[in-house]
């Protein structure tokens, strides 16, 4: 009976700070915190770097299966929600529902830092190792957006279509 419960006590037992690789994805930094490993696949938590005045390459989408919170820790990022800007600083939270597009720009002069969690935990560091790839063969050009995509729905995103011009033609 004592080995059966010391067995129950390992499986219970609490990790901090599994992972300490620092993610590069371009100039960006991702740090997790929890992945679904840590959480019984409930949870995954990681703080993102954002340096000031950089916009994301990736093109915006749309998460099929999960939410994805945001927290603001230090810094201003406008994330840009089913087309409405959204500033988050220190001390404001945000809620992404499933399907809703998105995307962030830094638009200040302060690098940001910000706390992501995403339930369930569908996407991990594989995400954005994979992203880092596709990212880094674009050599500072715009990322191909066929294997994005790819990554993208591996990983339970869809990739938005691009944004239209509503420009009327002159007649």
């Amino acid at each position: 009976m004592m080995v059966h419960q010391e067995a129950i006590v390992q499986q219970r037992m609490t990790r901090v700070n599994p992972s300490e690789e620092t993610i590069k994805l371009g100039p960006l930094g991702i740090r997790f915190l929890l992945t679904g490993d840590d959480s019984n696949g409930s949870v995954s938590v990681f703080e993102v770097f954002v340096p000031a005045g950089e916009k994301l390459a990736a093109p915006a989408h749309k998460n099929d299966a999960y939410e994805e919170m945001l927290y603001g820790i230090q810094g201003v990022l406008t994330w840009t929600v089913d087309g409405t800007p959204i500033e988050v600083g220190p001390g404001q939270a945000l809620c992404i529902p499933r399907g809703a597009v998105h995307r962030f720009d830094n638009l200040g002069s302060e690098d940001v830092k910000q706390l992501a969690v995403i339930t369930p935990a569908i996407m991990g560091p594989a995400y954005f190792r994979e992203a880092a790839e596709v990212i880094g063969a674009a050599a500072g050009g715009a990322p191909d957006r066929v294997r994005m995509t790819e990554v993208f729905r591996r990983h339970g995103m869809t990739v938005a279509p691009p944004p239209q011009d509503h420009a009327q033609p002159e007649s």
